[in-house]
């Protein structure tokens, strides 16, 4: 194996399938472009995370993600848990199949083939960011590692239902907004008290929050839109008591990055947020249900590199 080879994990249910039947395709685009790979396929949920740390104590530095947000995800969680190298030594690249594919929108990387292959022949990079968040799951505090956005409260509900749905073998591009009306008819506001910086930041209903490194999640809503990749911070945004009606009148400003101008909309830059709630409420990582409150975030500066698509501008 050479030091520049790639090892490309490839899930084959991201983006209804397409992760399985475009690898020919993407697989052959590799070859033209003289890249050197070895190639495997995820067998199961959290199966990227066993092969990112396999493939980087047998000597890869070079990791493709192909799927989606929670394939980067768990590839991202994998460097983590690897501890045969520093983090900024792998390389950390992406060629999406997925739904949403919030976390590339960000760094310029085409949903095009042979344009998201380049990306891997150029290896231009940039150091991001990560978080790192500590929640409960049956009673047991866990840590996981956040690449792009987590949320709490409405957001993580209506992702646990559209992953449910996922499982269930439902696909289609309005999934999500059909996951998220559904959950809005149901969903009950919740007490949080929310600490950013060791000091209180908010106390009292909330009904959703965000905590960004990215500013893209939900197949392209901004609900941290000024999040920074590499400044060091996290970006909190939290929606208090609005109504359910409210939010419905202006679901579209999700998608606009013009939050802020909503009332009720708090927001913060902070380096860690301590969040409880009454009673206890669920969160999502980067699209990933996986736990509930209470809940602790904090940073890791610049501790992964990721590889950029051509328009990104360093």
């Amino acid at each position: 194996m050479s030091s520049d080879s790639w090892m490309v994990i490839v899930n084959p249910k991201a983006g209804s399938g397409k992760g399985l039947k475009d690898w020919p395709v993407i697989s052959n685009q590799m070859y033209k472009s003289g890249l050197k790979f070895t190639c495997v396929f995820t067998e199961h949920k959290f199966h990227a995370i066993e092969l990112t740390v396999s493939a980087i104590n047998k000597g890869f530095r070079h990791i493709v993600a192909v799927g989606g947000d929670g394939t980067i995800h768990e590839v991202v969680n994998g460097i983590f848990l690897q501890k045969t190298v520093p983090t900024t030594d792998i390389f950390l690249a992406v060629i999406p199949t997925g739904t949403g594919n919030d976390w590339i929108r960000m760094y310029g990387i085409s949903t095009t083939y042979s344009e998201a292959v380049e990306a891997l022949v150029q290896k231009r990079t940039v150091l991001q960011d990560v978080g790192k968040v500590e929640f409960m799951e049956t009673r047991v505090s866990h840590t996981r590692y956040m690449a792009n956005v987590a949320g709490v409260g409405f957001d993580a509900m209506v992702n646990l239902k559209y992953n449910n749905l996922k499982d269930e073998g439902r696909y289609g591009k309005n999934l999500y907004l059909r996951s998220t009306f559904n959950t809005l008819l149901k969903f009950k506001h919740k007490h949080f008290n929310i600490a950013v910086d060791g000091k209180l930041f908010y106390s009292g209903l909330v009904f959703s929050g965000a905590v960004g490194i990215g500013r893209f999640n939900g197949g392209g809503m901004q609900q941290t839109p000024n999040a920074a990749i590499d400044d060091g911070l996290l970006d909190l945004t939290v929606i208090t008591d609005m109504s359910k009606l409210k939010v419905m009148r202006n679901f579209k400003l999700l998608y606009s990055g013009k939050i802020y101008t909503l009332p009720k909309v708090l927001f913060k830059q902070c380096r860690t947020i301590e969040i409880t709630s009454e009673p206890e409420t669920r969160i999502e990582i980067d699209g990933e249900a996986v736990g509930t409150s209470p809940f602790r975030f904090s940073l890791v500066p610049k501790s992964i590199k990721v590889v950029v698509g051509s328009s990104y501008k360093m």
